[in-house]
This record gives structure tokens, C-alpha cells and sequence, in this order.
């Protein structure tokens, strides 16, 4: 080998191995990442919790199916958590399938919407799912059975709109969490006040017994739930992690979501079974070790938690624009002959999906909404599938015995030992019986989320848990009364403040008169005026308050035509209408209507005497100068000197006048006045003014008054000769 292979062959070995050192390095950092990875995802526990029967195999042999329509859907205006809807609808309107029917009350609220087309034909209260048993407003559709879509947005790439684009999407469609109290799943994802969001975790635990509605949902539509997930992060900004967590005892869901994650970065978090692991705080603490503060929510250590459900649901409100309007629920229990989940339209009635499936009335115990740890007995079977509806249990007395009657406690602490939220149940089970508020609210009573597990192990059958619901309604009813009260209080308190402020101001002023009244005194004082001076000052006072108070009462002369004209108006178009009403009349309404056109013509002839007065009426200016001539200022008092002494010669004069000469001289003021109003009528016609006819009519009344006069003096002559 020549000296320049042998350089070349060493060349290439330094090179090999150099690579294979960089594999070698390579390959351990991926086995490290690998490792941290694994370290990250290994679930963590959470304290307490039970072990009880999980009983889902009797739902699962079926795939998900789906019932005949129902004759009549029930769809509740509230469905979860937040205010009651606003009906869009009215009495004997017809609906299409997904149409909206009801408008959002609120930020945390949610619209509804057709789940098929019909006609309303009832909106009232109806019985509704809830522990309470109470009825809540509803909109009753009577299904044509057609099916008839309204008009839907899709969307073919949701990476084309905005975040607060789908969010509104989301909002529209009412899209809620199908997995707890049906929060409005646009507000979760929008966590307020800021909070930087790390991780989105999908719950597909389902720990609760009997219920396989997510499981079920995970084996046959893992690629919805998988583009739900991704529309879910890309809202949320694309977080650092996507956890979906599975309990270990659902491995062909597991199987199935990860067929269908393969080419995501989501991770699938398989889970040691454990109830209640599906609790969202419980969740978190499995897969991420944070644990949400008290009276605290999952934003609050940068989570938000969805429900597998729910991520179907946002995908086919994006992609193609369908509302919430069904739901996957577990029917199940040994009084049906048969058991399985069904995608069933909200609003079906709980006894019409009884009578598909077959109920047994004789061998039926009760009727469960929910798992049998945390659901609740409904009495009224006409009550609806609603949003938030994942199960319907139907047991006989021997699959779920009714619970012994409550003994006495023994103080055995079971119930602590197996609270998953770290609470004394002990505690806070004396507390409710005497209705302790405070304590019970200083021993987080509100975190308390209901699952069961205490009332589950206590061996005195004590049904702890319907004291912490009965005890978090008494609180609730109170804080909404102190609230109430603290408004009426503050109204008070500002409402005294401002009529405090009122008096001072008013005060004020009165000092602030009080005050130039004694300076105007203090004036006078310094400069003092003669007795005359301050008479013909007082005296202009009074004609200035005289002439103010004449101004207040008195109204602009033109505008009390108008008003008077526009009621004849009125009054004459009455008459008309009910002449024309009264001619088409027949048997008792011609009686009616012939009373009201009898009071209508009075109507009428009030409205033109009313008309007659305003024209006839004095004007203001002649009522000022007459104050003004009684009380004038003194460098005036020769002109109304004369004005009153000319007067009082006229009325002398008129007084030594016999009748003949008087009524001689009130023609001769009545022809002066007939040409002054004949001068203004041609004045307002050449002007085309808007009060012509109230001219002409003065005019007219002016011309007969004259003309009765030289009547009445034609007499005379007449008689004399």
C-alpha cells in the first residue's frame, strides 16, 4: 500500500470512529430525554380514594348506537353551570334542526339550540335533571321527523382563523363541558386575568362506575376527539404539553388513542385505576404533581383540563358548524334488557329511552342520572337528556340495595382516610347538622367535590354528602342575601350622602343671599337715599316681580292655538272614523259603536270651544302693560297719571251716554277692530302663515259680532220711529 493509501485508510478509520462517537453521544442524549420524559409522565397519586366495583362491562358489548326519535323533546333553557338562557322563539313557531332557540344570558352562560326540526308548541317550566327535583323553563319541540338542517358555517382549516375567531365559534355552537357541571367551555378556555397556560390535559379517566360513555366514545372516535385536541391547542397557543390521561382498566381506548396521537406530540398518561381519579384537581395531581389552590381553578397553575367529549364536540362545532345538540350516554342497569351507549338528541325524554331498552317497571329499583357514587334519583321520568346527562342507571333492589338506615357516628375516621381533597368529612358533617356557616367554610367545605368516597366507606351509612350539598345551598342563599342587603345599604348610604350634600348646598346659597342682602344694606347705609327714591325703588321691585310672575303663569298665546287646534283635529278625525266604523256595523257592536260616536261629538264640541276661548283670549303683552300702568316706576307716573285720568274721563263721559250713543260707539270700536283683523288676516295670507285659519276665524267672529251690533241698532231706530 503506497504511503498516500495508508493516509487516506487513516483518514477514513478517524472519520468512523468520530461518527460513531457522535451516534454513540447522540443516541445517550435521546435515551436521557427519553428517561426525563418518562420521569415527567410517570403519574403521581393523590390521597385517599376507593376501590369500588366498576361494573362496565355490561355496556360495552354493543357499539355506539342510536334510538328513534322521541314524539316530543324537552330542551331545558339552563344546562349547566351559569345563567338561564333567553328563549328566541315564540309559541307555534317552526324550528330546523340546529337553530338557535335561546340567546346566551351572560359571560357564563350558553345558547341552545333545535336538537331536530318541529314546531314549538309549549314554553314552560318542565321537569328538569337536577337533585333539587325542582321544574326549570324549557322549549318544547314536536318533531316532524324530517331532520330538516339549518344553514351551518364549516370550516375546512381552523389554522385559517383566529383563536378568538373559533372562540366565538365555540361560544355560538354552546359548546359545555360534557364531563362535570357543563361550565361554558369558550370561557375555560379563555382564562381571565392573564394566566399563562403550559399545559392542556384531556380527561378520558371516566373512573366513575357503570359509566362507559367516554370509553366507548375513545375506542370508535379517537380521530375527532384527536382534532378536537389540536383545535383545543392551537386556542391555548400551543402549550408545552398535552397530556390525555386513561385509567388502566380501558385498554382498547388506550390502543385506539394512541393509534390515533401516533403522529401528534401528545402524550398518553396510562393511569393505575382509582375512584375518584377523574376529578379534575385529582387529574392534575396524577399527571403533573401541582396541586390547585384552595377555592382556586387550574388556570391558576398555567392548566386547563377538557373533557374527551368535550374535544369531540369543539371539533364538529369547527369543522362543520354543528351545535352541541347530542350526546354519547350509557344506558345501563339489570331492569333493561338492554345495555349500551347511544348518541341520543338532548331534549329526549328519560321514559322514552327507557321503552327502547326495554325497563322491567316491576323489577325497576329507581331511575339514576350519573354513576351510582355521585349520580341522583330523578322522580319525574319525564325529565330530559341535557348536556351534561353521561349516564342513565336503572338497577333492580338486588344490583344496588337501597342504603340501611343512618346510625349514630363512631368517630372511626374512615371518611378522612379516604377523601381525595385532603377534608375532614367528620368535621364537616357536625358542622352542617348545626349549621355552622363559618366553620364550615374555615374548613373548605367548598372544596369539597362531592364524590362519595366518604359516604362509601363510613360504616354508619351516613349520607355525608347530602349534608355538604344541603349545607353549600344554605351558604349559598345566604352570601346572595348579605349580597343583596350590602346594595340596599350602599343605595342607602349614597342616597343620605347626596341629600346631605343637597342641604349644604342649599345652605350655601342661603348664606350666599344673606350675605349681598347685607352688603346691598350696608351700601344703602353709606350712601343714603331720600324717602322718594327708595319708594320709586321699591316700586320698580314690585313691577319687576310683577311682570316675572305674569311671565311664569302665563303661556305663549301661539302655542295654546296650536295645542287647541291640534285637538280639534284629532276630535274631528275621531267622528269620522267611528261614522265610517258605524255604517258597516251591525246588531250590538252598531249600539257600541253609536255611544262611542256620541261621545266623540262631544269631544268635538269641547275642542272647538276650547279653540273659540284661545282666540278670543287677551295677549300676555296687554295683561304686562296693564301691571305695568298699576305699578309704574316714578320717572312714569305722569304718563299713567294721564293714562288713568284719561280713563276715568272716558268711563265719565261714557257713564252721562244714553243707550243709543254707547252702542253707537261700541260699532264704531268694533268696525276698528274688524279692520285691524281683516289687515292681519292679508298679512299671515301674503306671509302663507301657518295660523291663516285661526285669522280667518277671528276675523269671521270679529264680522259677526259687528254685525249684530248694527242688528240690535237697526231695532232701535226702528222702535223710535
Amino acid at each position: 500500500m503506497s504511503p498516500e493509501q495508508e493516509k487516506v485508510s487513516a483518514t477514513q478509520q478517524r472519520e468512523e470512529r468520530r461518527q460513531s462517537v457522535e451516534e454513540r453521544r447522540a443516541a445517550r442524549e435521546q435515551m436521557l430525554i427519553a428517561s426525563e420524559k418518562a420521569r415527567e409522565l410517570r403519574p403521581n397519586d393523590f390521597p385517599g380514594g376507593v376501590h369500588p366495583p366498576e361494573n362496565k362491562h355490561q355496556s360495552t358489548g354493543e357499539p355506539i348506537g342510536s334510538i328513534a326519535l322521541a314524539e316530543d323533546l324537552v330542551v331545558p333553557l339552563l344546562q349547566g353551570a351559569g345563567a338561564t338562557s333567553l328563549p328566541l322563539v315564540n309559541l307555534g313557531d317552526y324550528v330546523m334542526k340546529g337553530q338557535k332557540i335561546a340567546e346566551a344570558d351572560g359571560l357564563i352562560s350558553c345558547p341552545v339550540h333545535a336538537p331536530s326540526s318541529g314546531k314549538v308548541v309549549a314554553i314552560e317550566p318542565c321537569a328538569v335533571p337536577h337533585p333539587s327535583g325542582m321544574p326549570a323553563d324549557s322549549i318544547v319541540i314536536r318533531t316532524d321527523g324530517e331532520e330538516r338542517w339549518c344553514e351551518l358555517e364549516p370550516c375546512e382549516d381552523f389554522r385559517q382563523l383566529e383563536p378568538v375567531e373559533l372562540l366565538e365559534k365555540i361560544r355560538e355552537c354552546g359548546i359545555a363541558g360534557m364531563g362535570g357541571a357543563g361550565f361554558p367551555t369558550a370561557v375555560k378556555l379563555d382564562p381571565h386575568g392573564g394566566a399563562e397556560i403550559d399545559t392542556l390535559i384531556v380527561n378520558g379517566t371516566e373512573c366513575e362506575p357503570y359509566i362507559t360513555a367516554d370509553d366507548m366514545l375513545m375506542r370508535e372516535r379517537a380521530a375527532e376527539i384527536i382534532a378536537g385536541v389540536k383545535i383545543l391547542a392551537y386556542i391555548l397557543d400551543e402549550p408545552e404539553r398535552v397530556l390525555i390521561g386513561i385509567e388502566d382498566n380501558k385498554p382498547e381506548a388506550i390502543a385506539a388513542m394512541r393509534e390515533a396521537a401516533k403522529d401528534t406530540r401528545f402524550d398518553i398518561v396510562v393511569f393505575p385505576t382509582k375512584y375518584p381519579s377523574g376529578g379534575e384537581k385529582q387529574l392534575i395531581q396524577i399527571l403533573t404533581g401541582r396541586e390547585v389552590p384552595n377555592q382556586g381553578l387550574p388556570a391558576n397553575v398555567g392548566i386547563v383540563c377538557q373533557n374527551v367529549g368535550t374535544a369531540r364536540a369543539v371539533y364538529r362545532a369547527v369543522r362543520f358548524g354543528e351545535p352541541l345538540i347530542s350526546r354519547v350516554t350509557t344506558v345501563v342497569g339489570e331492569a333493561l334488557e338492554r345495555s349500551r351507549n347511544i348518541d341520543v338528541p338532548i331534549g329526549t325524554p328519560i321514559h322514552h329511552i327507557l321503552q327502547q331498552h326495554g325497563a322491567h317497571r316491576g323489577r325497576m329499583q329507581k331511575v339514576i342520572i350519573g354513576g351510582p357514587m355521585m349520580g341522583y334519583t330523578i322522580d319525574d321520568e319525564n325529565a330530559p337528556v341535557i348536556k351534561t346527562t353521561n349516564c342513565i342507571l336503572v338497577p333492580t333492589a338486588e344490583e344496588l340495595p337501597p342504603s340501611p338506615p343512618a346510625k349514630a357516628c363512631i368517630r372511626c375516621g374512615f371518611c378522612a382516610e379516604a377523601c381525595p381533597a385532603s377534608l375532614l368529612p367528620q368535621q364537616l358533617y357536625w358542622y352542617a347538622r348545626v349549621e355552622d356557616r363559618e366553620k364550615l367554610q374555615a374548613y373548605n367545605l367548598f372544596d369539597c367535590i362531592e364524590c362519595g368516597a366518604c359516604s362509601y366507606v363510613c360504616p354508619s351509612t351516613i349520607p355525608l354528602v347530602q349534608y355538604y350539598r344541603a349545607a353549600k345551598g344554605d351558604i349559598r342563599i345566604a352570601e346572595a342575601e348579605k349580597e343583596k342587603s350590602d346594595r340596599a345599604r350602599d343605595r342607602f348610604e349614597f342616597r343620605k350622602l347626596r341629600l346631605e350634600k343637597a342641604e349644604k348646598d342649599k345652605e350655601a346659597k342661603r348664606e350666599a343671599r344673606r350675605k349681598a342682602a347685607e352688603q346691598a344694606r350696608q351700601q344703602r347705609e353709606q350712601s343714603p337715599e331720600s324717602p322718594q327714591a327708595t319708594a320709586g325703588r321699591q316700586d320698580a321691585d314690585m313691577v319687576a316681580a310683577a311682570l316675572a310672575r305674569v311671565k311664569a303663569r302665563q303661556e305663549d298665546p301661539q302655542q295654546q292655538l296650536a295645542r287647541a287646534q291640534r285637538s280639534l283635529t284629532s276630535a274631528e278625525g275621531r267622528v269620522e272614523r267611528l261614522r265610517g266604523k258605524l255604517e258597516g256595523a251591525e246588531g250590538s257592536q252598531r249600539d257600541q259603536l253609536a255611544a262611542q260616536l256620541k261621545a266623540a261629538e262631544l269631544k268635538l264640541q269641547e275642542a272647538r270651544q276650547k279653540l273659540d276661548q284661545v282666540q278670543a283670549k287677551p295677549s300676555a303683552a296687554a295683561d304686562a302693560v296693564e301691571v305695568q300702568g298699576a305699578v309704574a316706576a316714578p320717572e312714569e307716573k305722569s304718563k299713567a297719571q294721564m293714562a288713568i285720568e284719561k280713563a276715568k274721563a272716558a268711563a265719565a263721559a261714557r257713564a252721562s251716554m244714553t243707550d243709543a250713543d254707547k252702542l253707537a260707539a261700541d260699532i264704531e270700536a268694533l268696525k276698528a277692530r274688524v279692520a285691524k283683523a281683516e289687515a292681519r288676516l292679508e298679512k299671515a295670507r301674503a306671509e302663507n302663515d301657518s295660523n291663516v285659519s285661526a285669522f280667518e276665524a277671528a276675523q269671521e267672529k270679529m264680522q259677526s259680532k259687528l254685525e249684530e251690533k248694527m242688528r240690535e241698532q237697526n231695532q232701535q231706530l226702528g222702535g223710535e220711529k
